[in-house]
């Protein structure tokens, strides 16, 4: 009885594993997931990337993973999640965006919040806020931060959507598309996963070494 009971108890669930999400929550899981890393500054450390295009290999018709999922639902969960995730947090960012981020400990946080506000400076606003979807830490930060700058609410609808469109879309259909061209891919999912969560940090590594480059400039020229 107690060795039946135990075997029926639902295991934890891993908020770092897109597989675990995946299997828990099913497609409401993503829309959940996105919605807390692309609009609440304590979402910084879920698996965005990993999530959609895991969730696109887990759409292939046979696919033997933790789940099998509809490509449509995952779709527009992961579009909804991410767009209004964005724009809830351009909307805390302009009731006191500074304000959480200053009292915020996290060092993380503070370091994805000075490469969001490079972006901002480097690019201009429309071109930034379409590349942060693709740097982790960057999307949680810049979106709160656009609106703590004044972004006008427009052009930070406008170009919100169309990169949040391009990031969910994109990643959640190459992971179909990987799925649906190579038999018997579920077998290699964490494999993939890991290639696709390096892949995803390489952005915020160049910008870290670039970062420090200019530092060392800045202080060999005084």
């Amino acid at each position: 009885m107690a060795v039946s009971a135990l075997a029926a108890a639902p295991q934890a669930v891993n908020l770092l594993d897109a597989g675990s999400l995946l299997s828990a929550f099913g497609a409401l899981g993503i829309a959940v997931v996105l919605f807390a890393e692309t609009g609440l500054l304590v979402g910084f450390f879920l698996p965005g990337d990993s999530l959609l295009f895991t969730a696109g290999l887990l759409c292939v018709p046979g696919a033997h993973g933790p789940v099998h999922l509809s490509l449509p639902q995952v779709l527009i969960a992961a579009v909804v999640g991410a767009l209004l995730g964005a724009q809830a947090g351009y909307w805390i960012g302009r009731r006191g965006g500074r304000t959480l981020l200053a009292r915020s400990r996290s060092r993380k946080l503070h370091e994805g919040a000075e490469r969001a506000e490079d972006l901002l400076n480097r690019y201009g606003y429309a071109k930034a806020i379409v590349l942060a979807r693709f740097v982790p830490v960057v999307r949680t930060v810049l979106n709160p931060l656009a609106g703590a700058l004044n972004v006008p609410a427009r052009l930070f609808t406008l170009w919100q959507v169309i990169g949040g469109l391009i990031w969910t879309v994109g990643l959640v259909l190459a992971g179909y598309a990987l799925g649906s061209s190579v038999p018997n891919i579920d077998r290699y999912l964490l494999p993939i996963v890991a290639v696709v969560v390096v892949i995803s940090l390489l952005p915020l590594a160049v910008e870290v070494v670039r970062a420090r480059s200019r530092r060392t400039s800045e202080d060999g020229s005084r």
